[in-house]
């Protein structure tokens, strides 16, 4: 039995996590001198109340060794024989670095391995979420490290900011300074590329914004997997009808995006996660 573990950048449901025994590592996030554990004793609700009334900015930061260490002893305590992490990407976090460090604790215990996804919400979720399936199917971790490695390429992200202002005050995103001088009325449109978060245009309005980022995604099929992920978005029901006719292998997710992702992104952030089916090979 190989247990999955992820960590809560991911913004995977808690019933995708019920359903596959995926163990979930939490970043923590402090809002000045509080600091909480996300999804743990910060819910995403109470997160979101309490951005909307702080004047600074939540800030994140990446689990310790010793929180992935307890996760990978209870996967050996539970008798597992492995564990496979599928971390936040390492180029914008160092959760994959602590869960190195805990792999490396625990060498004596459990086999580890940490995969780096390159990935970020539920593009990191998707991921875990194939390789837990192929887990409980009894796939050997050696199959699935390298099913991890091999479908990391596949997956993409695009995403609609609704405000700039936990960008600009968290500086996160290099090109922000590009997008300083834009009139509010503009929504800046983002991707995941080699791993970092970059600018993928801009759209007059949000109904544009919907239209182009289905549009992006219709431009990956055939998918294997689609959710759809936001911050207490309005635009839900609009951006699911325009991915409607999506061919899909599984149904679309919907997630709600958590502390980890939403510190950085903020409110009315929406966008599409999926990963793409596995290329037919034409002899």
């Amino acid at each position: 039995m190989i247990r999955v573990v992820c960590d809560s950048a991911s913004d995977l449901p808690q019933g995708e996590l019920d359903r596959l025994g995926i163990t979930m590592v939490s970043l923590n996030i402090r809002f000045g001198d509080e600091e909480f554990v996300d999804r743990v004793t910060l819910s995403i609700d109470d997160f979101w109340r309490r951005c909307a009334q702080s004047r600074t900015l939540p800030e994140t930061s990446a689990p310790s060794p010793g929180a992935f260490q307890a996760a990978f002893e209870a996967a050996a305590r539970d008798g597992c024989t492995g564990v496979i992490v599928l971390a936040l990407s390492a180029a914008l976090s160092g959760t994959y670095q602590s869960a190195v460090v805990a792999r490396d604790a625990v060498v004596d215990l459990i086999d580890v391995r940490v995969v780096d996804t390159e990935a970020v919400s539920m593009a990191q979720g998707l991921l875990a979420i194939d390789v837990a399936e192929l887990a409980n199917d009894g796939v050997s971790l050696d199959e699935l490290e390298r099913h991890a490695l091999a479908i990391r390429s596949r997956v993409g992200v695009v995403a609609m900011l609704d405000t700039l202002d936990h960008l600009i005050k968290g500086g996160r995103v290099g090109g922000a300074k590009a997008l300083l001088g834009q009139v509010l009325s503009v929504k800046p449109l983002l991707e995941l590329r080699d791993g970092i978060v970059a600018e993928a245009g801009r759209q007059r309005t949000a109904a544009r914004a919907m239209a182009s980022i289905a549009a992006t995604a219709k431009g990956h099929t055939p998918l294997r997997r689609l959710a759809l992920i936001h911050a207490q978005s309005a635009q839900v029901s609009m951006l699911s009808a325009l991915v409607a006719d999506i061919d899909t292998e599984f149904p679309m997710l919907i997630a709600d995006m958590g502390p980890t992702v939403g510190t950085h992104g903020g409110p009315g952030l929406i966008g599409l996660t999926w990963l793409e089916a596995a290329p037919v090979n034409h002899h």
